[in-house]
């Protein structure tokens, strides 16, 4: 007698959520292999890659979607990251975050940004079970040292010696800030001022010493700014600069949004960019492009800045070595706020 041949298992119903009792049925397999394939873990391994293959095609045809919370239980995980920056609403910052989350998403990870948090709230952060890794962009030194040795960390804009062997991602701004200077050496300015950022981050402080080795040998006149402050600030500071007798033909800002106030500083005083100062700037935040003139700045790459953090965060994760990352390379982006002068 011949056997009827076993019925297809039937779908689930309409309106119901495939489970992997389903995903088992139309695999042909048993439901303990199903939960082996989607472990996330080596386990995985132990089933052969055609039964993997099946598997999977069988979830695809279901929809079948793993429990997240289940399998973040399985592996110790919340598939969170922690993204630190020192101010939300600095305009770099938002660049960076685009790129956090466009590498974020590649590795199934969920971002969360943080603004202004100190090393205390870093380090409780770190050692809770919310955050699988953190990401701290331009730290205070104070903030490098205090988190725990065993927590996934990666440093961006940070200084590498201060790090204690930590993955860093730096940016070149030294090379940035030395294009600045040079391309308005080039253009024939010898008296430069220059908006300063009186925050002590390294970022800021590479900044300086590069300015100082860049403009060796010519007439400088410097003013702080604080940037946290915004544009106001920056007016102000730039307003005590060019409202002087021997005003610099030429300006380099620490930031775009200090130079957006340097722009309101010289209209106040009557003066015309680039006609009676030049003006560069350091970032390339959209705004640049829409200031008029358009501002001469040095482009730092913050997506990309975002996008090799999390690469590397991941790969600490996944409990693979990190190699250490060269500076991303900057660019004097020219745009209509420099021109040349005899003067």
């Amino acid at each position: 007698m011949t056997l009827p041949e076993p019925s297809a298992p039937e779908p689930p119903a309409p309106g119901r959520r495939p489970t992997g009792r389903d995903v088992a049925a139309l695999a042909g397999v048993s439901q303990a292999t199903v939960s082996l394939v989607f472990s996330g873990s080596e386990a995985g391994h132990r089933v052969s890659e055609a039964t993997r293959q099946r598997v999977r095609e069988a979830a695809r045809s279901l929809g079948y979607r793993p429990q997240a919370a289940g399998r973040q239980l399985r592996l110790g995980r919340s598939g969170m990251i922690l993204l630190a920056v020192p101010n939300i609403l600095g305009p770099f910052f938002g660049r960076v975050l685009v790129g956090v989350h466009e590498e974020a998403g590649k590795h199934g990870l969920a971002v969360v940004v943080s603004s202004g948090w100190g090393s205390s709230t870093l380090a409780e952060a770190a050692t809770t079970s919310r955050f699988d890794g953190l990401l701290i962009c331009s730290p205070d030194d104070s903030q490098l040292g205090e988190l725990p040795a065993d927590t996934p960390v990666v440093f961006l804009d940070a200084d590498p010696a201060a790090a204690r062997a930590r993955p860093t991602v730096e940016l070149d701004v030294a090379g940035g800030m030395r294009q600045a200077v040079e391309h308005l050496v080039v253009l024939g300015h010898r008296r430069i001022g220059h908006l300063r950022s009186t925050h002590s981050a390294y970022t800021f402080r590479v900044r300086q010493a590069a300015f100082e080795s860049a403009a060796r040998g010519l007439e400088v006149l410097e003013v702080g700014v604080t940037l946290n402050e915004g544009r106001r600030a920056a007016r102000t500071a730039a307003y005590r600069l060019l409202d002087r007798p021997d005003r610099p033909h030429a300006v380099v800002c620490d930031d775009d949004v200090v130079a957006s106030g340097l722009y309101q500083a010289a209209a106040e005083l009557g003066l015309r960019i680039p006609a009676d100062v030049s003006v560069v700037g350091i970032d390339n935040i959209p705004v640049a492009d829409l200031l008029a003139p358009p501002l001469t700045t040095v482009d730092l790459p913050g997506e990309e800045l975002g996008r090799v953090g999390v690469a590397a965060l991941a790969a600490l994760l996944g409990g693979e070595a990190v190699p250490p990352v060269a500076p991303l390379t900057t660019s004097l982006v020219i745009r209509a706020s420099t021109r040349g002068t005899t003067g």
